[in-house]
């Protein structure tokens, strides 16, 4: 029976305190800590310590006693834990880990956590390399764009570094040129080429009709054509993309692209680059996008061109 259970973020019970990113098919290497503190499974501690030493007790083995009783409290806790996490009582949801003992060298002998000594979160400062660690790819940053530490629309983007007043929309900001990096719901299309056909227009309507907050800018999309549809290599996997031009009610509009291609991490699950180039002598060069897709490299493989730790020009 296939496993319905959702791509998103588990309890990884072999790191305490982390999750761990299930695909939809196989778990990833990716991890992070919980955005929030948890309660543990298993019993709650007791709030109150016990109460001093009885008539006729000596105090050094009252404490005694209840330092064997909240040892207990705590190994009953951290095998309901284990438990309840291994089980999978409606076939439905991933488990992250198993043990059969509450002792951390079983857990590691069963299912070691990732080493994540070289291919870690320290490769996210690299200012010319935007690093998407839950799809195990990274993509070099043109000069004269930038990595935003966060964005109204959250997904990992860069673009370019000045902004204008959007056409349409003067209280809003507009980027000459936007690349994003996605990943689709499990119920998003299976193959690249179809992926890559269905989210264009969306791609489209999020760069020249409305924004991530409901705004018309651009005055919106008048007209498209598409100017490529075709299998493309991107990290060394098959991938299909498509390409439009888009005429707006204001502005100069622009080009748009979704290119789609296999994960390189966890069950190879497709991911989405989408692509937003402003028309016009504003706008960054078509050729940059041929570009960029050429420097996608999987994760600490910096061997040519666009891999980790250089740039490209715009």
């Amino acid at each position: 029976m296939s496993n319905a259970t959702p791509p998103g973020w588990y309890p990884d019970t072999a790191a305490p305190g982390y999750e761990r990113w299930w695909d939809g098919t196989a778990w990833t290497a990716h991890t992070r800590p919980y955005a929030t503190a948890t309660q543990p499974y298993g019993p709650a501690v007791p709030s109150a310590a016990p109460a001093g030493p009885g008539p006729g007790s000596g105090g050094g083995s009252g404490r005694i006693i209840a330092l064997v009783v909240a040892a207990a409290v705590v190994i009953g806790a951290a095998v309901t834990g284990a438990v309840l996490l291994g089980r999978d009582d409606d076939a439905k949801r991933p488990q992250a880990r198993s043990s059969s003992s509450p002792s951390a060298d079983s857990a590691t002998a069963t299912d070691p956590a990732p080493d994540t000594s070289s291919d870690g979160p320290e490769d996210d400062s690299d200012p010319a390399v935007l690093v998407d660690q839950l799809n195990g790819i990274t993509l070099p940053i043109p000069e004269g764009w930038e990595k935003p530490e966060s964005t109204v629309e959250q997904v990992l983007t860069m673009r370019t570094a000045r902004s204008y007043n959007c056409p349409g929309s003067s209280a809003d900001f507009c980027y000459h040129g936007t690349v994003t990096t996605r990943t689709p719901n499990a119920a998003d299309a299976d193959t690249a080429e179809r992926l890559a056909r269905e989210d264009i227009a969306d791609a489209a309507d999020a760069a020249y009709e409305k924004n991530a907050v409901g705004t018309r800018i651009h005055g919106g999309i008048t007209s498209h054509k598409q100017l490529a549809a075709a299998s493309v290599s991107v990290a060394g996997r098959t991938g299909y993309l498509v390409r439009w031009r888009v005429v707006t009610g204001k502005g100069p509009g622009g080009y748009v692209q979704s290119l789609a291609f296999p994960s390189s991490v966890g069950s190879e699950s497709l991911v989405v680059v989408r692509y937003a180039f402003d028309a016009g002598p504003d706008g960054p060069p078509l050729s940059l996008m041929d570009t960029l897709t050429k420097g996608i490299r999987p994760i600490g493989d910096s061997a040519t061109s666009g891999g980790v730790g250089s740039s490209v020009a715009p």
